[in-house]
């Protein structure tokens, strides 16, 4: 087995090793957990980086293996330049909720999140990896599961509540990917991505028959239900309230974009690129952009402002797989990097806030900037890059999708998401105002800058915003000399 082989396996064999050790572990070495998981999350981190080297030396843009399941079984996956992008966001995201919950929660939860994260990593790591719709929505059903269970670890009437909200809206895109796909082999008799592809490829323009048509829409909505693209948004901002601080991270930070958008862009190869299903998807965006930040704008939750946000940015990415081409697929899986880092970071700012003010309602706050400076800062920079603000990372991946609009005939769609950025801007310009400008409350006055892993956090991904951002015109000169571009 070569290097790239090690790395593709160790995607799925270190998370179930993570998880067996974790099983093991009892609470009085739960810190040992934390430091293990925090070593596993750098270690994927590390081997995603490594293996984008390894395929760019090589020249190729994907790699199967296989993983032995018997010894006469084998199940075959792919890896791909998307999916280590993917898979280093993973990595990424799980170490800030780590660092996160190493404050936040609970003494007595900390092994049982130790437990469910693994899974939930194991679940994304393989959604990426896979070669079938059915592997695809067993991956899912683990994603869902564990993201569920998260979600109710607070136990909270208004916890509870939530994860019921979203194990009924989970349960129902589970019955309409498995729907659909059980259509689509009645109608083909595989449900393998390459057989797919190569029939979309044989039929090209030919008119489908209902039943296919049938299945397309099934499968479509029931992975719009997990990106929390409107109108199947309602669950998230409950599940972002009143679950731990950590989970809002990894809900909004990649769960939402693992078991949604990037099984959205596998499906849109899948169905051979059909004109009717990017302007669905187009039109979808457009509403969803538009709906989440106005939605923003009249919260007075901090994480329920960056969970509409979050349903905002949906949209770009939808817009972007739309586009179709090279330029629409970078400028999406670029966001949902983007994504990653900036709202990840702004849910660490809600995790410091609440832990030095013991309160998420914007209106009982102001004037923290000169209490807490490192997380107003952080906030800023971040607030900048989602809005799309140069030379931030958000400005580019926005860039490319409005550009790929642009070439692809979309350009009502390109201007609209244009002119829409200005009602980002105007949500999180109203909480920095709220929070961090104005008056301090007296019941405030002692507040002070956090410190720890919250405050690590905070500043590491800012690092990363800005150095992205700096950096990308790079990226894109080295992309355009190895003709991607």
């Amino acid at each position: 087995m070569n290097a790239l082989s090690y790395i593709s396996i160790s995607f799925l064999i270190i998370p179930l090793m993570a998880l067996f050790i974790c099983i093991l572990l009892k609470r009085s070495r739960q810190n040992l957990g934390f430091y293990l998981m925090g070593l596993f999350t750098l270690t994927q981190m590390g081997f995603a980086l490594h293996g984008l080297v390894l395929f760019n030396n090589l020249k190729i843009s994907e790699f199967l293996f296989g993983l032995p399941i018997t010894e006469s079984l084998t199940d075959i996956f792919t890896l791909k330049s998307v999916s280590l992008v993917i898979l280093f966001c993973i990595g990424l995201v799980a170490l800030v909720s780590l660092l996160i919950a190493n404050k936040t929660m609970p003494e007595d939860k900390k092994l049982s999140y130790l437990r469910l994260l693994s899974t939930l990593i194991l679940g994304m790591n393989g959604i990426v990896l896979i070669n079938d719709l059915f592997t695809m929505y067993l991956f899912i059903e683990i994603i869902g599961i564990s993201s569920f269970v998260l979600i109710s670890t607070t136990k909270t009437q208004e916890g509870l509540e939530s994860a019921f909200i979203y194990l009924v809206m989970s349960a129902l895109a589970s019955i309409l990917i498995l729907t659909g796909i059980a259509f689509i082999f009645m109608r083909t008799g595989n449900v393998e991505f390459s057989y797919l592809i190569e029939v979309a490829k044989t039929q090209g323009n030919a008119p489908q028959n209902a039943l296919t048509y049938l299945s397309y829409i099934l499968i479509i909505s029931g992975l719009l239900i997990k990106t929390g693209a409107v109108p199947f948004h309602s669950w998230l901002p409950d599940a972002h309230q009143s679950a731990d601080t950590s989970v809002s991270v990894l809900l909004s930070g990649i769960v939402i974009k693992a078991a949604g958008v990037y099984c959205l862009i596998t499906v849109t190869e899948i169905f051979g690129n059909l004109y009717v299903i990017r302007l669905s998807l187009a039109i979808i965006g457009i509403i969803t952009i538009a709906i989440g930040a106005l939605f923003a704008l009249h919260q007075n939750h901090f994480k329920r402002i960056l969970a509409y946000s979050s349903v905002s940015q949906m949209g770009y990415m939808l817009l972007g797989i739309s586009a179709g081409g090279v330029l629409g697929l970078i400028g999406t899986v670029f966001h949902i990097f983007n994504h990653a880092v900036f709202k990840s970071t702004l849910f660490t700012n809600a995790a410091a806030i609440h832990e030095e003010t013991h309160t998420l309602e914007i209106d009982k706050m102001g004037g923290l900037q000169k209490q807490m400076p490192i997380t107003a800062t952080t906030s800023l920079i971040a607030f900048l890059s989602t809005a799309g603000i140069p030379p931030l990372s958000g400005f580019w991946s926005k860039l490319l999708i409005i550009i790929a609009l642009w070439n692809a005939g979309f350009i009502g769609f390109g201007i609209t998401a244009l002119v829409l950025s200005i009602f980002t801007a105007a949500y999180f310009l109203r909480l920095q105002m709220n929070v961090f400008f104005g008056q301090t409350p007296e019941s405030m006055k002692n507040v002070h800058e956090v410190g720890g892993s919250i405050k690590f956090a905070e500043v590491f991904l800012t690092i990363i915003t800005v150095a992205v951002g700096l950096g990308f015109p790079f990226i894109l000169l080295y992309l355009e000399a190895s003709g991607i571009l």
